[in-house]
């Protein structure tokens, strides 16, 4: 079995699903305070400056980073959704690119380089090292990058067919509802649980999950910040700043995450003065 080739087998079928390009399509917003956090903590030290924002999917972040620069470029390998936010910002610099090959940009191009809503978790991690090796090859030096990761430690680790399971009501018109939802998308759930939880595997500091979004049909990556900070500075990577899922909350690697859900990461491409 070819797991890394099973990764993107599976991945790639999910963003290309109806659920996906429908779920995706409708976003238009941060996806918690945590996102609006990051984004406004680095937004002072890049404004007007050149931004790479890899991952755009259906085109939720184009407007939001554009608050931040025009000098905008962003890229999805998915084509489908691309064509989604092409659809909705012809003007705007678009391209269907695989953030692990960017030979496209020139080294020390952006300021800025994102990947939003965990989308770095969606590949094996030889090929996450891949992406944060091709972010930090085109980002300037003192330049940042932001991205968002699954929690290892948090609520969504490990999740189980029972996550489907409708919420009680007393209210018996929602709890008829809730229940026909739930027969309705439990068959092809528990198929895609069944087939890809084989995937599930914890390592030290990361796990490999089989994760309940899109009716369990992505295979993803959960980190620590304690791996997520090592792993960067592996690469040359100072990490900066951590914010939480929940309420935007900076965050430390010695404190009780349990309850946080993915974490927004912050880190910076030491100049060259500063490199060891």
């Amino acid at each position: 079995m070819d797991v890394r080739q099973d990764f993107d087998r599976i991945n790639r079928a999910a963003w290309n699903s109806a659920d996906a390009t429908s779920s995706l399509g409708k976003l238009d917003d941060w996806t918690d305070a945590g996102e609006r956090a990051a984004i406004e903590w680095v937004r002072p030290r890049v404004v007007g400056e050149p931004i790479l924002d890899i991952g755009i999917g259906a085109g939720r972040t184009v407007p939001l980073l554009k608050q931040v620069s025009n000098r905008y470029i962003g890229v999805d390998y998915t084509e489908k959704l691309l064509n989604i936010a092409k659809s909705k910002y012809p003007n705007d610099d678009l391209r269907w690119m695989d953030a692990r090959d960017m030979h496209e940009f020139a080294d020390e191009s952006f300021n800025l380089v994102t990947f939003s809503f965990n989308g770095i978790d969606c590949v094996n991690y030889v090929d996450r090292v891949k992406i944060l090796r091709e972010m930090y090859r085109v980002l300037k030096p003192g330049g940042f990058i932001v991205f968002s990761s699954h929690n290892q430690d948090g609520p969504g680790c490990g999740e189980t067919i029972w996550r489907l399971m409708p919420r009680l009501s007393l209210n018996p018109i929602k709890m008829a509802w809730r229940t026909l939802r739930t027969l309705r998308v439990l068959p092809l759930a528990s198929y895609n649980y069944v087939r890809n939880s084989r995937f599930n595997q914890r390592f030290e500091g990361y796990s490999v999950m089989n994760a309940a979004a899109h009716y369990f049909a992505i295979v993803i990556i959960y980190t620590t910040i304690a791996e997520q900070k090592r792993q960067l500075a592996e690469i040359g990577f100072d990490m900066e700043a951590v914010f939480g899922s929940l309420d935007g909350r900076r965050i430390t690697e010695t404190e009780d995450t349990s309850d946080t859900w993915w974490f927004h990461f912050v880190a910076r491409k030491p100049l060259r003065g500063d490199q060891a």
